[in-house]
């Protein structure tokens, strides 16, 4: 494996996924690079989700090929997606936490599933990652009825966060968040990736979040990607959808003619 091919920790080759007579992702090819936030953006309906969730092993692929060069073990290059997955950790889209179980006791979740530890060690953790995500150890006594969307938010991610992933990943993470909100949760998805060193796959079609976090952005359509770059990239792409999400009229580009 070369210097270039070590930096990478996902990698989908070839990808074909669908349903029925349906085919979303249509030979689709991405990288997912070590210590990047990476960008996914599409149209609704476009297949960004579905990408995601066939990567984590939640749906499966037709053609194609998955590996995980930067979480396998030495030397490998295909492995078992159960030998990795206690490596990442997943923000589904409203945060799915669970209803009947409180704040503490859903970040404890992924922690009693894979190791033993004392309940004490299991309180002592789930309070470090609240207070990770700007949340207090009283919260934790609270069930998700009793939190706004944007708690929600951070309690998912502070479960995503319990195993000390190397990859995370994000699905729609400021959907349904007010712009103050919104930006909060981009400036602390920003902070956790420089402070943990993390990895991070971001579906998303805010983009405010594209530009403020994405190192790197990747434009799903037809059922591949159409674009891949940075947001320089993204600006000056002539792809008729990229043309149009990136410089249309509710883009960030100023079109107002000179005074």
């Amino acid at each position: 494996m070369d210097a270039s091919a070590a930096q990478v920790m996902i990698e989908a080759r070839d990808l074909v996924v669908g349903f029925a007579h349906q085919v979303v992702l249509d030979h689709l090819t991405l990288d997912l690079r070590r210590g990047e936030i990476l960008g996914v953006v599409g149209a609704s309906g476009s297949g960004k989700s579905v990408l995601l969730r066939t990567l984590i092993g939640l749906i499966p692929k037709r053609q194609g090929r998955i590996a995980f060069p930067g979480l396998a073990r030495e030397g490998a290059d295909v492995i078992d997606i159960g030998m990795v997955s206690r490596r990442w950790g997943i923000l589904f889209q409203q945060g799915a936490l669970f209803s009947s179980l409180t704040v503490r006791q859903n970040i404890q979740f992924p922690l009693r599933e894979n190791l033993t530890l004392s309940a004490p060690l299991l309180d002592e953790l789930a309070t470090a990652k609240l207070e990770m995500v700007g949340l207090s150890a009283r919260d934790g006594d609270k069930f998700p009825a009793e939190i706004s969307g944007g708690m929600t938010k951070r309690v998912a991610l502070a479960r995503a966060l319990a195993l000390d992933p190397e990859v995370v990943f994000l699905d729609e993470p400021t959907s349904g968040l007010d712009p103050i909100s919104a930006e909060e949760f981009d400036v602390l998805i920003r902070a956790l990736q420089q402070t943990l060193g993390l990895t991070v796959f971001m579906v998303t079609h805010d983009l405010d979040s594209l530009h403020a976090v994405c190192d790197r952005i990747a434009v799903l359509a037809e059922g591949k990607i159409v674009a891949d770059g940075p947001m320089s990239a993204m600006l000056a792409s002539e792809h008729p959808w990229v043309k149009s999400y990136f410089r249309g009229k509710r883009s960030r580009v100023l079109t107002a003619a000179p005074n």
